[in-house]
């Protein structure tokens, strides 16, 4: 076993632990529903890279801090700022960077979901190679209800292999959640836990479990597969798709609306 080794960065906002064989990375801000911050991409594409330098991590979990929320996507506030084509482009770049760090983690690596699990958390657990919930688990993509802004095309791809276009489809153009049985069902969790308190027990073991198999194996399976996927995604495709989208004034309207808790009034402009 390896020695336990805790940090937290200095911003509060990311708990890295070592559990055994297991390192737990855990999206610290509950009383915002650990929606991210700029310094949290930041931190989990370094926890992500510090995990592939160290051999003694066979296992990953990612969770959500005070058990009533994964990721509820992106801190809106910070959308204020974006006045630019540039600055829509640059982070949706940074995005696939990150969801790119995180599925690029060379040991198995496994989402414990309580709770909301919207946009940018929706698109961390789609990068995670296994997903287990418990029964409050939520999932989706309410863009279209909330800022009315797109997903890259490499965040596209992941949802829709992970749940088919079908369904992807329903849950974006409807702006509708899936709840813990829903997403078993169609195979985006692997299991749903009996309750709340046994969430991250469960995770452990299943960390555990995976932690005991042949490790290369496990690497070169998620990266074939990954290759696989990516063929469809020809880079820079959606830069035009992210501008109109970012740049809109539906956009605009978006983010002020959800910060002022109203509803959005949609122009299509």
């Amino acid at each position: 076993m390896s020695p336990r080794t805790d940090s937290i960065d200095a911003a509060g906002e990311l708990i890295i632990e070592q559990k055994g064989a297991v390192r737990w990375i855990t999206f610290n801000r509950p009383r915002a529903r650990n929606a991210m911050t700029w310094n949290m991409y930041d931190r989990l594409v370094e926890a992500c890279e510090e995990i592939n330098s160290d051999r003694t991590v066979r296992a990953v979990v990612f969770t959500g801090a005070g058990g009533e929320a994964f990721v509820a996507g992106t801190d809106i506030a910070q959308f204020r700022n974006f006045k630019t084509e540039q600055d829509a482009l640059d982070y949706e770049a940074k995005g696939n960077l990150v969801m790119g760090s995180v599925e690029s983690v060379r040991a198995p690596t496994i989402a414990a979901i309580a709770g909301p699990c919207t946009g940018a958390g929706a698109a961390i657990a789609n990068s995670c190679d296994l997903r287990i919930g418990s029964p409050s688990a939520r999932y989706g993509f309410p863009i279209a209800r909330t800022l009315g802004n797109c997903l890259s095309m490499a965040n596209y791809a992941r949802a829709a292999a992970l749940l088919g276009i079908p369904r992807l489809k329903d849950l974006i153009m409807r702006a509708r959640l899936m709840d813990a049985s829903e997403m078993l069902a169609c195979g985006m969790l692997s299991e749903v836990t009996a309750d709340e308190s046994t969430l991250l027990p469960r995770a452990q073991a299943l960390a555990e479990e995976v932690a005991g198999l042949a490790p290369l194996t496990l690497w070169a399976t998620k990266e074939a597969l990954r290759r696989v996927r990516d063929r469809s995604v020809p880079e820079g495709a959606d830069s035009d798709l992210i501008i109109a989208c970012y740049m809109s004034r539906d956009f605009r309207e978006g983010v002020e609306s959800f910060l002022a808790k109203r509803k959005p009034e949609w122009k299509g402009e």
